[in-house]
This record gives structure tokens, C-alpha cells and sequence, in this order.
């Protein structure tokens, strides 16, 4: 079973716990925090042996579950909670690719490569001297970042942004092949990917290990950005 790093966040103060990113190296730990001139905030980061244990944006209540786990049946829709779970097997209409096929992928510099994983938003209530420091992303390169556009139900804007997204980026080519991922054991990638084939592409290919196996096989990361929302 594959060991997890776990997070510690406590804010002093009634503050409230943000989203923060743990990578699997010793050698660099993202955070993402609000500081305050009025509140302290003590974290700890304890990284684990062997993988990384990643906080869902805006999902401070979803408990990852062991992945050790049975890989769950295909729902009929979308998944609404618990977006940091064992994930299933296949999607329907999509192509399930492993960490060597998407690689494969990559080097042919054919297939479009849409990052979904979320960010968390700046809270509309902070108090007017607080610094929002987002954290950062590290995503495979040449990557299109659309955040927040997996979970199971999209607020009109969010809907928009992400078919107006990939209509620009396939140039209205519903033939392009497309992959779409996240984290492992994260349905915002399934998510994401059904909603692609429900706009009609045909040529979706569905990442479900993500950027940790992408890393852990020896493949590249580099500092994301996601795509306005107002572009």
C-alpha cells in the first residue's frame, strides 16, 4: 500500500484552514495560506516515504480513503463529493491511458493536454489586510490549466469557461485528441473527461494517476498557470 504525507494546519484565532499542495519531495513544500496582521498561523507539513497526500481546493471536508480500496463502479453521473477517492476503472467513451501511455502521448506532441486540478478561490469576507497567497501548481509541461472544472456540478460561468476553453484550444475540432487529468485517486479528472465527451469530442483520453505517477515514473513538472476565467 502506498504510504501517504499528511498536513497540519491549525490557524490561531478562528481563521479559516485553506487548501495546501505537499509534494512528494523533501526538497520543496508549497503552502497556501492566509495571513493576517491579526491572526498567527502555525503549520506543519510531515512529509511521508514515499508519495504525497494533496488537500482538494474548497474541499476541506473530503477525507482521502485508502487506495487500497476496490475501484468503484462508473456512476451514471457525476461525482458530487468526495472528489479525493479510488476513482473507477474506465470511463465511458473515454480512453484510460496509464502513467507510460500518456507519456507516450506527450512525446508525440499530438494529443492536447488539459490540467483540471482546483484552486482554491480567495474568499469574498477576508478582512481588507489580509495577504492571499494561492499555492502553487506544478503540472506536466505544454499543459492548458483550467481549474475547477471537474466538480460535479459547474455554475454557469464555470460552464462556460470550460467549453469556450476547449473550443479555442481544439479550434472547434471535436477530433482532437484530448487527455485530461489531475491527481490520482481524484475524480475531477472523470469528472472533467465525461463532460468533454458530453460536448461531443470524441478523442478523449482520461489520465486517472496524474501528475503524482507522472512524477514518480521520472516525468517532468513545471510551475502552472491557469487560464483566466475572464478570457
Amino acid at each position: 500500500m502506498r504510504s501517504y504525507a499528511t498536513m497540519a494546519c491549525r490557524l490561531l484565532k478562528g481563521e479559516h484552514i485553506l487548501t495546501t499542495e505537499c509534494y512528494r519531495s523533501g526538497r520543496r513544500a508549497l503552502r497556501a495560506v492566509v495571513i493576517s496582521s491579526r491572526s498567527l498561523i502555525a503549520c506543519t507539513i510531515v512529509l511521508g516515504l514515499t508519495s504525497v497526500a494533496t488537500a482538494l481546493a474548497n474541499d476541506a471536508g473530503d477525507t482521502p480513503l485508502s487506495v487500497s480500496e476496490k475501484a468503484p463502479p462508473e456512476p451514471a453521473g457525476y461525482r458530487l463529493k468526495h472528489y479525493r477517492a479510488p476513482t473507477p476503472a474506465s470511463l465511458t467513451g473515454a480512453t484510460t491511458v496509464s502513467s507510460d501511455e500518456a507519456m507516450a502521448l506527450w512525446k508525440s506532441r499530438s494529443t492536447l493536454f488539459i490540467d483540471v486540478m482546483p484552486r482554491p478561490v480567495k474568499p469574498d469576507k477576508l478582512p481588507a489586510d489580509t495577504i492571499w497567497h494561492p499555492p502553487e501548481r506544478r503540472n506536466i509541461p505544454g499543459s492548458v490549466w483550467l481549474p475547477n472544472t471537474g466538480y460535479g456540478v459547474l455554475n454557469p460561468a464555470m460552464k462556460t469557461y470550460f467549453e469556450d476553453n476547449l473550443t479555442r484550444l481544439t479550434r472547434g475540432n471535436q477530433e482532437q485528441p484530448i487527455l485530461i487529468y489531475c491527481l490520482e485517486n481524484c475524480w475531477m479528472s472523470w469528472n472533467a473527461a465525461k463532460r468533454a465527451i458530453a460536448l461531443g469530442y470524441r478523442n478523449v483520453y482520461w489520465y486517472p494517476d496524474g501528475t503524482d505517477d507522472w512524477e514518480r515514473i521520472g516525468g517532468m513538472l513545471e510551475s502552472a498557470e491557469p487560464v483566466p476565467l475572464d478570457r
